[in-house]
């Protein structure tokens, strides 16, 4: 009976333990709802009991971006600027030295111009000159030909013009002669009158 006794008792201080400890619990959580409709009025980074760690996380998120840029994106920049850089200035070299020799092929087409002009101009002097000699050599030579057939011609003309008075002054003769038979009845030496007609026409 004794034993029963003692399990009895042990057993209804284990539930007035259980009773207690279930309503330390309920007392805490009803505490920790109203604990948390407190917070829940207050925006949590805005909480002062929070200032230190948020700045802790800056510090130490904006280290690592730091070494990100400085280690991995700035040299990679730096390294892109300087090969444009560096192509941009042997693209413009290459400009000037295709300018520089554009300008002396340039000059150089500008003289081998003037050179073929002078060249060009001699040779034109040269043949008209030529052709100037050749023109008066064949209007010389025309001058002199016309001049012998005319002096021919007129040769021709002046034994024609002789043979011609020749034949008149022996028609006039003749008529001479004819007319005095006629008219007196007499004959007249044909050499008495071409003497007397050369008189006539000559004076």
């Amino acid at each position: 009976m004794a034993i029963i006794s003692s399990a009895y008792a042990a057993q209804e201080a284990s539930q007035e333990t259980n009773s207690a400890e279930s309503g330390a619990e309920n007392a805490g959580a009803a505490g920790s709802l109203a604990h948390g409709g407190a917070r829940e009025s207050a925006f949590p980074p805005f909480e002062t009991s929070n200032f230190a760690p948020q700045l802790v996380w800056l510090v130490l998120i904006f280290g690592v971006l730091y070494l990100l840029m400085s280690r991995l994106a700035l040299p990679r920049v730096a390294t892109i600027l300087s090969t444009r850089e560096s192509t941009i200035g042997a693209d413009l070299d290459a400009a000037r030295e295709s300018q520089a020799k554009a300008q002396a092929a340039d000059a150089q087409n500008n003289a081998t111009l003037r050179a073929k002009k002078d060249e060009a101009q001699a040779i034109g002097r040269e043949a008209q000159q030529k052709i100037a000699a050749e023109v008066g050599a064949l209007r010389s030579a025309a001058e002199k030909k016309f001049a012998e057939e005319i002096a021919a011609a007129e040769a021709r003309i002046g034994a024609e013009k002789a043979r011609a008075l020749t034949n008149v002054e022996a028609i006039a003769t003749e008529a001479a002669a004819a007319i005095v038979a006629k008219l007196t009845g007499a004959q007249v030496d044909e050499a008495t009158l071409s003497a007397a007609y050369r008189d006539a026409t000559t004076h």
